[in-house]
């Protein structure tokens, strides 16, 4: 194969999006000779697309270079955007100011073209890592501006869903939230260049989750999802989007998926040079290990997740309490609130804030924290936030001895953890409402709200949540006990706790099978038992065994 044949199925690949055998060619052609700079940005894009982080910068460094040489300076600014946007990204503001200030030169003498606008939206990037949003608006306004004129719709997508971003940030929700939608819609219809699409759904899914929008965060994830299917070869999901997609699996119960990506994002992070979000996916990690009862995997993840320099609250503090550890898990959270400014962060930390208080009985704090947290829902369009917000309340009603208030609010979050198919939070709900009802004396939705969301925690592998849900059984069957079953009932529970079948129990009585099968049934919901093997445990807590009738 001549080089040029061999240049011209690199790029056919490439413009195929068949990443990997487009990226091998060109590699190997570069190796032979220098490649030219429009073969390096093809490179460059492959590169990327491929994940190979540790490799792009050189490439774009190169084809930058490149253009300069043969007197190309509007290129050669397209190629230091891609470099100066990384940096922003991992924080590096001195190199990324350098190279702003070294594109402005170059753009000096030229007439406003494409690139102003590109140059536009790396400092509006620079002015939101600043905190600056208002100028940040303006700037990526202008270059949306700008991308219209040019008709460049990689420059107008990435504008676009910048000011989007910034008008979340400012208040705006609505409007923000529609350019997104506007983006995506371009996104999906493939008006923009993959390496595009795969930043601007990054950056929406991680505004989905500031917004506590779950449903938006899903429906184009879905969407993406179907996007990424057509290049296979490609990594569709990159950066910090890949935890955030565990963490909406985790949402909706789909915790094995959800450890499966976020170890992919773990190991993905891990390569050389180590990623930022590398505590983030660490995060995720020990909080699917923390909610399974994993504790002693989730302490190690919370401890790398440090290590990364992420602060592992409230994931941690819960993660003492469900040790027994109450004072040290309130200390420490208490420190997090503390230290967060952010109404966001604050929203993150508040509702582990509000459980742990009332573990450790002090029900003042508890009502501070969930007021302080209704007020941050109050201006929010949110349902997941709302939902939270309600969940919180109405655990420090219940707290402070109101039932009937309670159980408006955590009819109110289930209803909405339910509606947006969440269900370990739904299940959490009806726990609470449960313990209400009780108070109030409604002892059957009690135990039917109890069994209920049992079952839930039984098919998520929530085991400490489960456990405690049948601590609340076994605290109601204290008060009525097994005096609720009649002296037959009784004993047929004694020889079931022994380990006969249902055959050899008839036997030993003298009765039927179905008269045995009846008992059984009877036993299970009188005492609300799932199983057999919750009826053996219950007759050796209550040491039925050795009992004769």
């Amino acid at each position: 194969m001549t080089v040029e044949s061999a240049l011209a199925q690199a790029r056919e690949l490439i413009e195929r999006q068949a990443w990997e055998q487009g990226y091998a060619l060109l590699s190997a052609e570069d190796r032979t000779r220098a490649l030219e700079p429009d073969d390096l940005v093809l490179l460059a894009t492959a590169t990327s697309m491929l994940g190979r982080e540790d490799e792009v910068a050189g490439l774009w460094s190169r084809a930058h270079t490149e253009y300069l040489a043969k007197g190309d300076r509007q290129r050669a600014v397209r190629c230091a955007y891609w470099l100066i946007v990384p940096m922003l990204f991992r924080g590096e503001m001195a190199q990324a100011g350098g190279w702003i200030a070294r594109a402005q030169r170059l753009l000096e003498e030229e007439h406003e073209c494409a690139e102003h606008g590109y140059l536009l939206v790396a400092m509006a990037l620079r002015s939101v890592r600043e905190g600056d949003y208002s100028s940040a608006s303006a700037r990526f306004a202008e270059a949306s501006r700008i991308g219209h004129e040019w008709r460049d719709t990689d420059l107008i997508a990435q504008a676009r869903h910048g000011e989007g971003r910034t008008l979340i940030r400012l208040g705006e929700v609505a409007r923000g939230a529609s350019l997104l939608d506007e983006v995506m819609a371009m996104v999906i219809a493939g008006a923009v260049s993959p390496l595009v699409a795969g930043i601007v759904y990054c950056s929406v899914l991680e505004s989905c989750q500031e917004m506590y929008d779950v449903r938006r965060a899903r429906e184009w994830t879905d969407a993406m999802t179907e996007w990424c299917s057509r290049q296979p070869d490609g990594v569709g999901f990159r950066g910090q989007c890949l935890v955030h997609r565990a963490e909406l699996m985790q949402l909706h119960g789909a915790w094995s998926g959800a450890t499966e990506e976020a170890q992919r994002a773990r190991d993905r992070f891990l390569r050389p040079p180590a990623h930022r979000a590398i505590g983030l996916a660490y995060y995720r990690i020990a909080e699917l290990h923390r909610l399974r009862g994993e504790l002693e995997h989730a302490e190690e993840s919370y401890r790398e997740a440090s290590r990364a320099g992420l602060d592992p609250q409230p994931g941690l503090a819960l993660l003492r309490l469900a040790q027994g550890q109450r004072s040290v898990a309130r200390t420490a959270l208490a420190r997090a609130v503390g230290e967060a400014r952010d109404a966001h962060r604050r929203a993150r930390l508040l509702p582990a804030l509000v459980e742990i208080s009332i573990a450790v009985s002090d029900i003042a704090q508890a009502r501070k924290a969930a007021d302080e947290l209704a007020a941050i829902a109050s201006g929010s369009d949110a349902p997941m936030l709302r939902a939270t917000a309600a969940h919180a309340s109405g655990a420090a009603m219940l707290a402070e001895g109101d039932a009937r208030g309670a159980l408006v609010a955590m009819r109110e979050a289930f209803t909405t953890w339910q509606d947006l198919d969440v269900p370990y939070d739904a299940a959490r709900a009806r726990v609470l409402i449960a313990q209400a009802c009780r108070v109030l004396g409604d002892v059957d939705s009690a135990a039917m709200e109890l069994s209920s969301a049992k079952q839930t925690f039984a098919e998520l592998g929530a085991v400490l949540d489960l456990a405690r849900a049948t601590e609340l059984q076994l605290e109601r069957r204290e008060d009525a006990g097994h005096s609720e079953l009649t002296p037959r009932e009784t004993e047929v529970l004694r020889l079931v706790a022994t380990g006969r079948t249902n055959r050899a129990i008839a036997a030993s009585l003298g009765i039927s099978e179905k008269t045995i099968a009846r008992h059984i049934s009877n036993i299970f919901l009188k005492l609300e038992l799932a199983n057999r093997a919750a009826a053996t445990a219950y007759a050796y807590e209550h040491g039925l065994l050795g009992r004769s009738t």
